[in-house]
C-alpha cells in the first residue's frame, strides 16, 4: 500500500506516464530496486506505470491483488416484478 511518502514518487510516476496526479486514494504501489514502478488506485481507476520499464506483469498483479483485497461492489437492489395478471374470459363455455 502507499504511504504518504510515496507521494512524490507518485507524482513523477504519473508525469513519466502522461496521467494526472493521482488523487489521495488508496493505491498499491509495485517497487523493484528501491524505484517505484506501478501503482493501481484500490478502489478503481487507470493505472500509473513507468514506460521506460517492463511493467505489464507488474500491472497485472496489483490489478489482481486490488480485486481480491477491494470490498466487493454493491449492485443495486433489484426491483420486484409482481407476476402479470392472467386475463380469464367473461363467460366460461362449456360442452
Amino acid at each position: 500500500m502507499a504511504v504518504s511518502a510515496d507521494a512524490e514518487a507518485l507524482r513523477r510516476l504519473a508525469q513519466l506516464d502522461s496521467a494526472p496526479t493521482p488523487a489521495p486514494a488508496p493505491m498499491l504501489i509495485a517497487e523493484v530496486a528501491g524505484e517505484l514502478r506501478a501503482a493501481v488506485p484500490l478502489y478503481g481507476g487507470p493505472p500509473l506505470a513507468d514506460p521506460f520499464h517492463r511493467t505489464v506483469e507488474l500491472v497485472a498483479l496489483l490489478t489482481e491483488r486490488t480485486r481480491q483485497i477491494a470490498p466487493p461492489r454493491r449492485r443495486p437492489a433489484r426491483r420486484l416484478r409482481r407476476p402479470a395478471r392472467v386475463r380469464r374470459p367473461a363467460i366460461a363455455l362449456r360442452a
